[in-house]
């Protein structure tokens, strides 16, 4: 039974109406579909909205709650904004995939048992890898057949500790648990998959890249955060999540350091910032649990703007490595300003939406006395600040001038980007509208004299020494390994050198067969010839009377024969 509209089915349908639609008509579905799933979503009650049987279970596909709206309701807000960058630009398959990928983000939100999880995590997962697959380059296609198949891996192990669960508790609700035996850490390792923690998360930089600059604004807003919703949902207090929040954090600032390319950098920059949030789920209070939750709405808002200035960059020059560009600032003026504020919100600048969502997680670390991770979170800030807060905007619109001249953004671009950077300011300059949302009670003042100081020392102290250490960070034309080098060259040499040691010990012995068989064969020829020759026996001209004493003898040994067995 349907008390409500599914939130997730107006996306999908939306998709679907994308693909047949023309002209004016695909504009209309593009822009108002994300419209009118926000107001479906608004219209879902707190409780389960939505009951459909399937076999002897009864789904609940629709369930409500605070944290479940609020994660629904940006998912729409940045279809739309996807929508509005890309529906000139994109091709209508590409759009089509991307609010279906969108609906399996929202369906995810809002599902209220393990199996209509699993079903929206694998539609996203489906959908997602079609958005990789339209970059339409060979590499494109490469990384897509990758990232299905990191996909379908991470599918299979959370369905196996779903089917577990299910097996061993007679339960699929969706309700919070810990790790603490096969089931359970099948599940946490089949959503930290999605979350792209190391080392399975070179799926994420190996296949945002690749796909079209448009395409990879949606691929950096729904599989990454969706997965913090997921643990929120089951895994609040799980404490081995802190540790792989925190790994998560310095991993990605040190492979985004080192990054030439700049969507890869802002790809690596996606697991720095999902670290700040898993660890959050791992200190599991209600403090963090709202930082959580606060930091990955800021986070799809500021990282999209991220990704759509670099789109931008790209789909005006055509060129992605820092190397390539430098000073495009004189001819794109609102790409760059845009670029820069998603930058600050990045780093947590004060009066940004980062700021008001980064320093609650902070704050709930310093709550529980955990100061070794607090001084992790404060040298991570500063670690943001260094490779996007000033290594992106630097080397793509101000280093030293590459002599590229292009156009600004088209108009639905810009459009886009300066809708996102007044998200990023508003959210910062007034963060009740936010707070307002979050799931538990907000007592938490982030604009303290204390704290803004403490943040402005830190990331001014960081960007001083990027540029007293500028010669380091310059970037050369070189390729970073991930740990994706291991299955990628390390297994499949080793696979190869394996079948390569069988294949020739299997040649050896077909040899040897076929030689120790030739031989036999010619004696058995050599035996048979010598009877068989012209001069051998039974090629001699025998006498009658000697065949018809053969033939006495063969006649009576059967009458023999014959009789014995008979009088037995």
């Amino acid at each position: 039974m349907f008390d409500v509209l599914p939130p997730a089915l107006v996306m999908v349908a939306g998709g679907i109406l994308i693909g047949v639609a023309r002209g004016h008509l695909r504009t209309l579905f593009v822009l108002g579909t994300p419209l009118l799933t926000l107001w479906a979503i608004w219209q879902i009650p707190d409780g389960v909205a939505a009951t459909v049987g399937f076999l002897d279970y009864t789904l609940e596909p629709v369930e409500g709650n605070p944290v479940r709206r609020l994660f629904a309701t940006i998912f729409a807000m940045m279809a739309f904004g996807g929508g509005l960058y890309a529906y000139r630009q994109a091709k209508w398959y590409e759009l089509s995939a991307a609010y279906i990928y969108a609906a399996g983000a929202i369906g995810v939100s809002f599902a209220g048992d393990l199996i209509t999880m699993f079903l929206y995590w694998e539609l996203m997962a489906l959908f997602s890898t079609v958005v990789v697959w339209c970059g339409g380059t060979p590499a494109a296609r490469a990384a897509g057949i990758r990232y299905a198949i990191m996909h379908l891996l991470g599918g299979v192990i959370l369905k196996v500790g779903i089917e577990g669960i299910v097996v061993h508790t007679g339960t699929y609700d969706i309700q919070p648990m810990l790790a603490t035996n096969f089931d359970t850490w099948m599940v946490l390792i089949g959503i930290l998959i999605n979350a792209a923690a190391p080392p399975i998360s070179a799926w994420l930089s190996d296949a945002y890249p690749e796909a079209s600059p448009t395409g990879s604004v949606f691929l950096s807003a729904f599989t990454t955060k969706t997965a913090v919703l997921a643990l929120i949902m089951l895994f609040p207090g799980e404490p081995v999540l802190v540790g792989v929040g925190l790994f998560m954090i310095m991993y990605g600032i040190i492979m985004a350091l080192l990054e030439n390319d700049i969507r890869r950098i802002l790809a690596y920059s996606i697991v720095n910032q999902v670290g700040f949030m898993v660890c959050a789920v791992g200190i599991g209070t209600e403090m963090a649990l709202n930082g959580a939750a606060s930091h990955a709405f800021a986070h799809i808002l500021y990282k999209a703007l991220l990704f759509m200035s670099a789109g931008a960059v790209i789909y005006r020059t055509g060129m992605h490595r820092c190397t390539d560009l430098g000073g495009l600032f004189r001819t794109m003026p609102i790409t760059a300003i845009c670029g820069i504020i998603g930058a600050l919100a990045i780093s947590g600048f004060p009066l940004t939406s980062g700021f008001t969502t980064k320093t609650m997680i902070s704050q709930a670390a310093a709550d529980q006395s955990l100061v070794f991770v607090w001084f992790m979170l404060a040298a991570a800030s500063a670690g943001v600040f260094l490779h996007a807060g000033i290594k992106f905007p630097w080397f793509v619109f101000f280093q030293k001038d590459s002599g590229l001249r292009p156009k600004d953004a088209p108009w639905n671009m810009t459009a886009a980007m300066v809708l996102l950077s007044a998200l990023c300011i508003l959210f910062g300059v007034y963060p009740s509208l936010l707070y307002d949302l979050l799931p538990y009670p907000v007592e938490y003042v982030p604009y303290t004299a204390g704290k803004v100081l403490f943040y402005l020392q830190l990331l001014l102290f960081s960007g001083l020494a990027f540029f007293l250490l500028l010669p380091l960070m310059k970037r050369t034309q070189t390729i970073s390994l991930d740990w994706d080098w291991f299955w990628r060259v390390v297994l499949f040499r080793t696979a190869r050198g394996i079948y390569i040691v069988v294949a020739l010990a299997a040649t050896t012995l077909q040899t040897g067969f076929d030689s120790r068989a030739a031989a036999l064969k010619k004696k058995a020829e050599d035996a048979f010839g010598a009877g068989t020759g012209r001069n051998g026996v039974f090629a001699r001209a025998w006498s009658i009377g000697s065949t018809a004493l053969w033939i006495a003898v063969l006649l009576t040994a059967y009458v023999l024969f014959y009789e014995i067995d008979v009088a037995m």
